[in-house]
Formats: C-alpha cells, structure tokens, sequence
C-alpha cells in the first residue's frame, strides 16, 4: 500500500489532537479531545499521564477512522508535545508513580527560592541558558522523588524512568522499547548543559537527580525506531520529536539566524533563530535548543508572556463586556484611539522581560469619557505593547534587527491586533494561511528524517495568508509606547 501521510501528535496543555497531513503540505484531517488537569491546591497543577497517552491514542484512532484512511498508509510519525511537564514511572510495569506535575506547577518556588540563596542560579543560567524557576523539569522530579514513599530508593536502584510528554508517548508507542527525548525537550529540564550537549553531572548531583532515570538525547529529526505491533497493527516510524514552541518555529520556515516567531495563545512565546550560536541573555530572557537535525544543534532566544488571550477572555468571564473575543476586533475599530487609557494584564505577574512576580494587573488613565470599547482596544493593544518589549530584549541581546514577524495562535487572526503589531514593532507581520504551525512544523521534521519531504521542498512550502505593513509615524509611535512603559511602572511591585 502506497504510504501518503504523516502523522502529528500534538499534546497540549489542555488537549491532545492528531493531525495528517499529504505530501502537498495540506492539513487533510484534525482531530481533537480536550481532558481535566487536576488541582490538588492553589498553585497546584497535575495531569494523570494514563490519561494524556489514552487521549493520544484516541484522537488518532479516530482521526484514521473518520478519514478512512489505513495506519499502512502514514508514512512516519512526528511528536510535539507541552513541554517541561514532568512524568516518573515504574520501568517493570510502566505506570506513573506519580501523577505528571504540569509545566505551570509552583508547588517548588521556596525550593528554587533556597536555592537562589545559595547562590547556584548563574551557574544554572550558564550551563542550561535558563531561570532558576519551578517551570522547569528539574525541581519537578526532586519534588517527586523526595515526596512519593519508596521513590528515591527505587531511583537509585535503577527501578525508574523520567521523561517529559515526548519521550512519555514515544515509550508507551513502542511498548517500552524506547526512552529518548529530543535536544528541544532536554534543553528545557534544566538539567541539560546546552553547549556540551550532555546531561550535567553537577546539576544532577544539585538536584539530587541519578542518571539512570534519564532518557537518550537525540536528534529531532531522525528515525527513533517503530512504533509496536500491539498499537496499530503494523510497524510505523517514529522520526521527529520536538517542544510545541520549538516545532511552531520550525513550522514557520524560521531557518535563518534572526527569524522571529509569536505564538498568541493564552500568554505569548516569541523564539527567535540565531543559529549555531548560543546567546546568553542580559535581558530576562532565556536560550534553549531550537532543533537537532543530522546531528547539527541550532539554538533560539525565548520570551514568555504571561497574560496575552487570557486577559480577553477575562474581558468576557469576568467584566462581561463582551461576548465573544471574535467581535473585540470591530470593538476597537470602532474608536479611533485608545483614548489615553493602558490595560497591563499583569494577573500572575509580569514575564518577560521584567519577571515580577509580585506586580499586579491595572487599567491605567480612566476617564469620564472612556468607554468599555477603549478598554477592549486596550487590551488588545496590550498584546502587541508585551510582544514589543521581548521583541526589543530580543534584539538587545543580540546583533539582529527586527525584519518581520511571524505569527500564529488565536489571536493571530484578530486583523486590527495584527495592523497595530505591525505599527508598534514598525515591521511586517506575516501571518501563514495554515495557522496550525506547531503540528506542521513536527510534521515537516517527522518528513524531512524519512526522505517524504527534502530540504528544498520544505523550504519553499510557506503559504502566506496575509502580510501587514507598518503604516504609524514615528512620533505616534514613540508616544504609544512611552505611555505603555509608564503604565508598566504603575503595576511593579
């Protein structure tokens, strides 16, 4: 039987999805299924992996029944997955030993805190490229093995095994033959020395972490194995494994040192490409391993937002002043300006490049004549104010300028959002026909291993839906971004 197709896993936060795609690039089929995390206590964010794998599994089970199509005909599979979410599991039995604890998990901060007493964070910042913070892997598996009765024995016994989502659905897919993770993936465990490309022998003994429970590091694209039998009945590649932002920058034809991305989803995540060089941030942001393919490690600087779509659907759940965050867009085109008035969703914080913890959320310069349509704008400004100040810590750090900027997520589609990025950043925004780019993009790396696709073809794939081009003097310009950096000032604690 001719083979016609790859395969995308994408797990997500909030849901698994299945993508197929054909040899013309095109997205023939999506299938989605959303699951419950759980929330033991406040800052307390678990997910059951049993679940997130038979979420997986059915998704794509579906998908190929709906399409009709044969597991015979797929070609290869590619895996994207939520990343630092951590899973430690029995090696003999294959289950958990603990429920995953999700990338958004807090429940280490007095742990990293006593820690950054120590004065262990610049090292931590040198070898991996990351902030001492409980988003990452490593305290995540201290905290498992140090809290689940017999856990620290059985590790040091070479009883068990970590692994973030990928390297978790690649092993249930082979029925435990295999435990890889991806370059992108390691590099977010905090464990990961990024430029010796090992496994750091220093912050394992840190974080109190034995070494046998770690998975192989490989590349992100190449052929890892079969899936087994049992699965799908037949033999299926396994070829490419990447981090959900790391595979949207891919999906975005990002291959040039410099090339931005933003993805607008619940927060922001901007991944700029520079190359073979790893830049160490004096900005507040971080470096990680963008991809590994043939062997040749390539990196990006990364900034988070916090608060980006968030704080419109705060706008509908809890102000109510909308009822859907389709029609924010003819909201503020209804007005011709903002009228004075800055929303810093600061709900959690401030990310990058501030990383306050502490500030809080504000709508500054109300005035009789604001209405609830300036707020909206606002809001929406607010998007492209936070994208501006990673996009100038960006290049800060580094010796690029700012050309144009790819986007995808949500709110990529508001067209008024994207016309006033454009002006702000005074930059092209691109914004692709095929939005889903984190699934393409894991599944133009699960191609290019299997030879379903070559370089060339890959790169000349792009189909653009849309360019915006700034069209905002200079003076309007600087005066809108004054004001949003004062209105910042207002909210620090």
């Amino acid at each position: 039987m001719d083979k016609k197709y790859i395969l995308t896993l994408d797990q997500g936060t909030s849901s698994s999805r299945a993508v197929l795609y054909n040899k013309a690039f095109e997205q023939i089929g999506i299938e989605s299924l959303e699951f419950e995390s759980i929330f033991p206590s406040p800052g307390l964010v678990e997910q059951d992996p049993e679940v997130l794998w038979e979420s997986q599994y059915k998704v794509i089970i579906n998908l190929l029944n709906k399409l009709n199509i044969k597991a015979e005909e797929i070609v290869s599979i590619g895996i994207t997955n939520q990343r630092e979410t951590t899973i430690i599991w029995d090696k003999k039995t294959g289950k958990a030993i603990y429920n995953a604890i999700v990338w958004q998990d807090t429940r280490t901060a007095e742990y990293c805190n006593h820690l950054k007493q120590e004065g262990v964070a610049d090292d931590i910042f040198k070898k991996t490229g990351l902030i001492l913070d409980p988003y990452f892997s490593a305290t995540k598996i201290n905290w498992i093995l140090n809290n689940v009765e017999g856990a620290n024995h059985k590790a040091q016994n070479n009883e068990l095994l970590f692994g973030t989502v990928d390297t978790w659905l690649l092993w249930k897919l082979t029925a435990g033959k295999l435990h890889y993770t991806d370059y992108s993936n390691a590099s977010r465990t905090m464990l990961f020395d990024i430029e010796n490309l090992e496994w750091s022998n220093e912050l394992l003994e840190l974080f109190d972490v034995p070494a046998s429970i770690l998975p192989t590091v490989v590349n992100t694209s190449e052929r890892y194995g079969n899936t087994d039998k049992s699965i799908f009945g037949c033999d299926i590649p396994v070829s490419a494994m990447v981090g959900d932002q790391q595979a949207a920058l891919f999906g975005h034809n990002c291959f040039q040192e410099g090339s931005v991305k933003n993805t607008y989803g619940t927060g922001c995540f901007m991944l700029m490409n520079t190359g073979t060089k790893m830049i160490h941030s004096k900005s507040g942001l971080i470096s990680t391993i963008a991809w590994s393919i043939d062997n040749k490690v390539e990196y990006a600087l990364e900034g988070s937002v916090f608060i980006a779509g968030a704080s419109i659907r705060w706008l509908r759940d809890g102000l109510k002043i909308i009822s859907t965050s389709e029609e924010t867009e003819e909201i503020a085109l209804d007005v011709k300006d903002n009228q004075g008035v800055y929303f810093v969703p600061a709900f959690t914080g401030l990310g990058a490049p501030y990383w306050d913890t502490k500030a809080k959320a504000a709508i500054v310069g109300l005035t009789l004549g604001v209405s609830y349509k300036h707020i909206v704008r606002a809001a929406l400004e607010s998007l492209a104010f936070q994208t501006k100040d990673v996009i100038n810590a960006m290049m800060n750090d580094s010796d690029f300028q700012l050309q144009d900027l790819h986007v995808d997520g949500g709110a990529a589609n508001n067209n008024f959002l994207m016309q006033f990025q454009s002006d702000i950043l005074d930059a092209n925004i691109i914004r692709p026909k095929f939005v889903e780019t984190t699934s393409l993009g894991a599944a133009l790396l699960a191609g290019l291993s299997t030879g379903f696709w070559t370089k060339e073809e890959i790169s000349n794939h792009r189909r653009i839906d849309k360019v915006f081009s700034p069209n905002m003097s200079i003076k309007r310009r600087n005066k809108l971004y004054k004001e949003w950096k004062q209105a910042v000032e207002r909210v620090k604690s």
